[in-house]
C-alpha cells in the first residue's frame, strides 16, 4: 500500500474556517508523527491558536488558492522542510448566493474561482511531488449542494458539482502511482454564527432526518478515514457526511 515510512505532511486550506481546523487538530490528535501546515489566506485567528497549541508540529503558511504562484510557494516551502508531502485537504470554500436572474458576473467568477480552480490549482501542486514518492492522499471537500443543486446557489453548486466530477477524473489518472483522491460533501455544519442563530439552527435541524446539524469534527472523522492506510483501496469515492438529507 506503500504507506510512508517517514513523519507525514499534510496541507489543510481554508485552516481557519470550523471544518479545516476540525482537520487539522483531528489529524495532530491522531497522528503524533504528522506535521500539519494551514493555509490560510487573511482570517487566521483560530489557526493561530492551533499553531500556538502545538508548537513545533503545527504551521501556519500563506496560501492564496487562486493563485498558481502561492501554490507553488507553499509546497515549495512543505517539501524543504519535510521532504514529502502525504496529504492535501482542499476545503477552502467561498459563497455567494443568489438568484441567477440577478446574480452579478463578479459573484460568479469569485465563486467558481475559489472552489473550483482553487481546487484544481491545490491538485496539481500536489500531484507532482506525490507522484515522484508514489504515495498521496487527496481529499476535496465539496458540498450537499454539489448534489441537489438549490435554488439561489447555481455559482456554489456548479462550482462544487465541478469538484466531484474532478475528484472522479483524476482519481483514474492517479491511482496506478498509489495516489488516492476522494471528495467529502457536508451537509448542514454548525459554526459560530449558526450556533448563534437558534431560529436559523432548529429551522436547519428540521430539514435533516437526524434532526441536529453536523459537528465539524464529524466531518473531519469522514477526512481522516480517507487520508489513513484504511481507505488506500478507496479512490473516486462521494462521501456525503449530512444526517441523511439525501
Amino acid at each position: 500500500m506503500n504507506e510512508p515510512a517517514a513523519a507525514r505532511a499534510v496541507l489543510i486550506t481554508g485552516a481557519n474556517g470550523s471544518i479545516g481546523a476540525a482537520c487539522a487538530r483531528a489529524f495532530l490528535d491522531r497522528w503524533p508523527d504528522a506535521k500539519v501546515y494551514l493555509g490560510c489566506r487573511a482570517s487566521r485567528a483560530r489557526a493561530e491558536a492551533l499553531a500556538g497549541e502545538f508548537s513545533g508540529r503545527c504551521e501556519l503558511l500563506t496560501l492564496e488558492v487562486t493563485e498558481p504562484e502561492s501554490w507553488d510557494a507553499a509546497v515549495a516551502r512543505i517539501l524543504a522542510a519535510a521532504g514529502r508531502l502525504d496529504v492535501l485537504v482542499n476545503n477552502a470554500g467561498h459563497y455567494r448566493d443568489g438568484l441567477l436572474a440577478t446574480m452579478p458576473l463578479d459573484a460568479w467568477h469569485s465563486v467558481l474561482a475559489t472552489n473550483l480552480t482553487g481546487t484544481f490549482l491545490g491538485c496539481r501542486a500536489v500531484v507532482r511531488p506525490m507522484l515522484a514518492q508514489h504515495h498521496g492522499r487527496i481529499i476535496n471537500i465539496a458540498s450537499l449542494s454539489a448534489l441537489t443543486g438549490p435554488a439561489g446557489q447555481a455559482n456554489y453548486a456548479a462550482a462544487k458539482a465541478g469538484v466531484v466530477a474532478l475528484t472522479q477524473s483524476l482519481a483514474k489518472e492517479v491511482a496506478r502511482a498509489g495516489i488516492t483522491v476522494n471528495a467529502i460533501c457536508p451537509g448542514y455544519v454548525m459554526t459560530p454564527e449558526l450556533a448563534a442563530d437558534g431560529n436559523r439552527l432548529a429551522e436547519l435541524a428540521k430539514r435533516v432526518p437526524a434532526r441536529r446539524v453536523g459537528q465539524a469534527a464529524e466531518v473531519a472523522g469522514a477526512v481522516m478515514y480517507l487520508a489513513g492506510a484504511d481507505a488506500a483501496y478507496t479512490t473516486g469515492a462521494v462521501l456525503k457526511v449530512d444526517g441523511g438529507i439525501l
